[in-house]
């Protein structure tokens, strides 16, 4: 009497073998799912955090930093002593940088008559594509050119965007990198305009 390959034991351990294999695959991928579902609902119940950069606070002489304005014109960080200077590092084709812009110019609306300037300092666009986004979004405020990126030298820093908040004496006070939040300017920058 022959017997039928399946039969033969070894063929069929091999077999329970798949089947094992492949009902602890299933098993695992249940347990996976479950477990992201699960971890997805963690707080849930909680207000979302704001996204915006937190400024921290320095006390350091703000760098002698000389550029020419959109408009051609010389201009240095000195010719604003006296005031309250933010002093934001930006590019057009960076997408915090763009969606921080109304902030920030809605701020300087409510505060330049205070002795408040904000300063937009480009960091390596041509004239020609930071004009067209300054038209766009009606921006008001100073913008500067910086083809070499001389201010992101000057500030020490890389990222963009970058701020920094200058006092009246010339010191920087403030330094943050990424978008910020309205209220955010309102409780960290606004207590320096009005001392």
């Amino acid at each position: 009497m022959s017997r039928s390959r399946d039969s033969h034991p070894k063929h069929r351990s091999a077999s329970v073998f798949s089947a094992g294999v492949l009902v602890l695959g299933i098993g695992l991928i249940l347990i996976g799912l479950y477990i992201a579902l699960a971890l997805s609902q963690v707080g849930q119940d909680k207000p979302r955090q704001p996204l915006g950069s937190i400024p921290v606070a320095v006390n350091y002489p703000a760098p002698d930093l000389k550029l020419d304005t959109l408009h051609g014109q010389s201009a240095s960080l000195e010719d604003y002593r006296g005031q309250v200077i933010l002093v934001n590092l930006w590019a057009t084709w960076c997408p915090p940088c763009r969606a921080e812009m109304p902030v920030l110019q809605a701020y300087y609306e409510s505060h330049q008559k205070q002795g408040f300037v904000l300063i937009a300092v480009n960091a390596g666009d041509s004239a020609t594509e930071v004009q067209a986004f300054v038209e766009k979004t009606g921006l008001t405020f100073p913008i500067w050119l910086d083809p070499n990126n001389s201010a992101l030298r000057a500030f020490r820093t890389t990222g963009l965007p970058s701020s920094f908040v200058i006092d009246r004496a010339g010191q920087i006070r403030l330094a943050w990198s990424g978008a910020i939040e309205r209220k955010t300017l309102e409780k960290y920058v606004t207590p320096l305009i009005n001392q």
